[in-house]
């Protein structure tokens, strides 16, 4: 038996044009965790509620091997993240997280991200936020994504903004010792549906149904990939 049979998150794939989507194995977390430790954003910045990027990079990198094993864990119908990797032309360049508890019921999943301070500027943040996305609402058949960002994390914002999602609220959250601004956003399925020409990339969906069995979807899930699509290499 393959990992992907043992364990069906580990053979989902989210693919488009140079950009995938995966769960990585513990040797592309090593990799991961390097980028993870060469810097995520510039030093006078506060974009996660935890520090967890900040010490050491051997403590930087033994904290985030831990955290993934932990999420990996975790996973149930009850409650679920998949801590994805962001892999460009097979190179780690960050990790996309997407999760929910009680999906089956609410169809609501959330979603959170960080990407390599040398991959900023590149459009790689909108487009993995797409593939995640694609992903909740034609994968996992979500009726409603949602995302936060720190009001001086223009950049975060400035995503979510872009891709139209509506505004949910704001809540003031202690942010490692110091009060701060977290703004709310909520993208529904006819939101979705609705998303200009620009934020339909050609996406292809791979290991979609045993992860959706896994966590207690209905059995007949949706095609895994669309009628003119090819499906993408089933390669680690």
């Amino acid at each position: 038996m393959d990992l992907a049979t043992a364990f069906p998150p580990f053979g989902l794939r989210v693919t488009s044009d140079d950009l995938e989507l995966r769960l990585p194995d513990d040797a592309e977390l090593v990799r991961l965790a390097d980028v993870a430790a060469a810097g995520v954003h510039p030093p006078e910045r506060k974009p996660f509620l935890i520090p967890w990027n900040l010490g050491e990079p051997d403590e930087v990198r033994r904290g985030f091997l831990q955290f993934h094993w932990a999420s990996r864990g975790k996973v149930s119908p009850e409650a679920w993240g998949f801590e994805l990797g962001v892999f460009r032309d097979g190179e780690p360049v960050g990790v996309q997280g997407v999760g929910a508890k009680a999906f089956a019921a609410t169809r609501s999943a959330g979603t959170g991200s960080w990407l390599g301070l040398a991959h900023h500027g590149q459009g790689i943040g909108k487009r993995m936020r797409l593939l995640a996305l694609h992903l909740l609402f034609e994968g996992f058949d979500a009726a409603v994504a949602t995302t936060e960002a720190f009001d001086d994390n223009p950049e975060s914002n400035g995503v979510t903004r872009s891709l139209g999602y509506a505004p949910n609220g704001v809540a003031l959250v202690d942010r490692q010792g110091a009060p701060a601004t977290e703004n709310r956003y909520r993208m529904t399925r006819e939101m979705w549906a609705a998303r200009p020409d620009l934020h339909r990339p050609d996406v292809m969906l791979a290991g979609v149904a045993p992860v959706r069995a896994m966590l207690g979807l209905d059995e007949q899930g949706p095609d895994e990939q669309g009628p003119d699509e090819q499906g993408p290499d089933e390669q680690a």
